[in-house]
């Protein structure tokens, strides 16, 4: 019956040290940047990560069902309170959660913040030309996400007259 539950299974120390992980695997994450995990914030990538080892623990080793349990349910439970906070105070959500970083200002590429992310410059072209853009006069602009994925706003030909609407580049910084 250990299986599932053992009296001496440390199930605080399990709930503090998934806390503590979590925490290492985000600021880990926010240090080597974004494009090292593309399409995963680093809370997302941070929680799947844990989920997983967790899940690997209870069926490759010795750790108890009740253990495991504690241990993802403690994970949910750190992401539903990080969510409430991301969204009561956005300094909170500024600290753990990456900003969009522009990469092009109109036909600009601003070299600086390639620099930043770790993007090469030809990395940035393919993605132009993966968005069908025949010539830097359509951009508007291109901003890395906050989950590494890059986006091309432009416009459909070099002669059109269609204007960015300013709300799409709200919350992106400009620098570094």
């Amino acid at each position: 019956m250990d299986w599932i539950y053992s009296t001496t299974d440390p199930l605080c120390q399990t709930f503090v040290g998934c806390l503590f992980i979590f925490v290492i695997i985000v600021v880990l994450t926010r240090i080597i940047g974004l494009r090292s995990f593309a399409k995963f914030t680093a809370y997302d990538f941070a929680f799947t990560i844990a989920i997983g080892s967790i899940i690997s623990s209870i069926l490759t080793s010795s750790t108890s069902i009740a253990r495991g349990g504690v241990a993802i349910t403690g994970l949910l439970l750190l992401t539903y309170v990080i969510s409430m906070f991301q969204k009561s105070y956005p300094k909170f959500n500024q600290l753990i959660s990456n900003q969009p970083l522009l990469l092009m200002d109109g036909s600009k590429i601003l070299m600086d913040n390639l620099k930043h992310a770790r993007i090469d410059k030809s990395q940035l072209i393919a993605k132009l030309r993966e968005a069908n853009v025949l010539n830097f006069e359509q951009v508007f602009a291109v901003v890395l996400e906050t989950t590494g994925e890059i986006s091309v706003l432009h416009k459909s030909e070099v002669s059109s007259q269609e204007k960015l609407n300013i709300k799409l580049l709200e919350d992106v910084r400009s620098t570094p």
